[in-house]
């Protein structure tokens, strides 16, 4: 009998906590995993608590005005994937994180304060955009590795996420 492998169940998680996102048209998820194996913590794009998601202008159009867009409300899912946690930031070195979306600049630099070690992700289909390019920079400099998620099972599982 097949099953799949850990990389692809946390993925998975990854990708569930994402279908929880209220934002129509990219939703993200996020799962921690501690070095030994366990989830720690799981987040997914969203407003801040007590915002009103009513209130966001969900708009990607960058030609509006900043506060006219989506950008300025949205909490990522690895920062809220964090604050969720109810450790100590400490725990966080060494971790894995499964990110269905390549990390932005502050994420990147949220991942390097936390000392985490690697970075497994599902999409980057920003990856020409500069924010992305510093992610780059960003997790090399620091030494954090990152590689695209591969499947590896013969399982299909089929998790449509926007």
């Amino acid at each position: 009998m097949d099953r799949i492998t850990w990389n692809e169940y946390y993925m998975y998680i990854a990708q569930i906590s994402a279908l929880r996102s209220k934002d129509p048209s990219t939703q993200v998820g996020a799962v921690f995993v501690s070095e030994d194996n366990k989830i720690m913590s799981i987040g997914y794009n969203g407003a801040p608590r007590d915002f009103d998601d009513n209130k966001v202008p969900w708009s990607r159009d960058t030609s509006l005005p900043y506060i006219k867009q989506k950008y300025p409300y949205m909490c990522h899912a690895e920062m809220n994937a964090v604050t969720n946690y109810g450790g100590s930031v400490k725990d966080f070195k060494n971790s894995t994180v499964y990110v269905t979306l390549f990390p932005c600049d502050n994420c990147a630099k949220l991942l390097a304060q936390l000392r985490v070690k690697k970075v497994i992700y599902l999409y980057d289909y920003h990856h020409d955009e500069p924010i992305y390019e510093a992610s780059r920079i960003i997790l090399n400099e620091c030494g954090i590795e990152f590689e695209e998620f591969k499947q590896e099972s013969k399982v299909k599982v089929d998790i449509s996420i926007s």
